[in-house]
């Protein structure tokens, strides 16, 4: 797949088949994605890739600790959404929900049903591989634009290898569960999370087509 198509081709998949992904694989996308730029080199990024039984304890651990209560009092790492919305972005967000519960038959009044959903991030969607990447937090908040231009070369790396991934700040709620099971260093903090794998193309949530710009919505050329 060339850089183009697997730059649009990259979008978020809520639901894997459980088919392995050979290793081989992901050590070629972490070779690529190593290659991203960071300020002075630094490459400030640490991976966790998790699989099997730890994967599935790190599932068990956090939907624990949300059904007895024990969630509610973790703390996101960093604020990801801002405290107010505002246009066009409060629009473009609640574009995607709608689409999304609508594809799974769920009633915007269903909380129940929306919660369950939420927690399949926990359940990585189903994918055979998890991913969590960390940076020191003693760094910068620039730092935090070296991590999402390594990020994004994981997921568009992934399209070149025939996979799909999501990824998921919805972790770093439970950072404190993950630091325990994955052994961080007392100065990681945990960015984001990734789901990967090969796309259940049946499941209607994988459906969800969201409304990209066109580059003159963003874009200004000055002569």
């Amino acid at each position: 797949m060339d850089v183009y198509n697997s730059l649009i081709s990259r979008r978020s998949v809520r639901r894997f088949l459980s088919k392995e992904v050979d290793q081989s694989k992901i050590k070629k996308i972490l070779e690529g994605a190593a290659f991203a730029p960071s300020g002075h080199n630094i490459q400030p990024w640490h991976v966790y890739i998790v699989t099997g039984d730890k994967k599935k304890k790190i599932t068990d651990e956090i939907i624990n600790s949300i059904e007895n209560g024990e969630a509610k009092n973790f703390k996101q790492e960093f604020d990801y959404y801002p405290t107010e919305w505002y246009e066009p972005y409060i629009s473009r967000r609640r574009a995607v929900g709608f689409e999304l519960y609508k594809l799974l038959g769920i009633a915007k009044d269903d909380y129940d049903a929306r919660n369950k959903q939420m927690q399949e991030n926990f359940h990585f969607f189903g994918a055979p591989v998890g991913m969590f990447i960390t940076m020191d937090r003693r760094l910068a908040e620039g730092t935090f634009i070296d991590l999402g231009m390594f990020i994004q070369s994981i997921l568009v790396g992934a399209r070149g290898e025939g996979l799909h991934t999501c990824g998921q700040v919805a972790f770093t709620k439970f950072h404190t569960i993950l630091s325990k099971e994955l052994e961080f260093d007392e100065n990681e903090m945990l960015v984001c999370g990734v789901s990967m794998g090969y796309e259940d193309e049946d499941a209607p949530e994988n459906k969800l087509r969201v409304e990209k710009l066109k580059h003159d919505q963003f874009s200004t050329f000055i002569d």
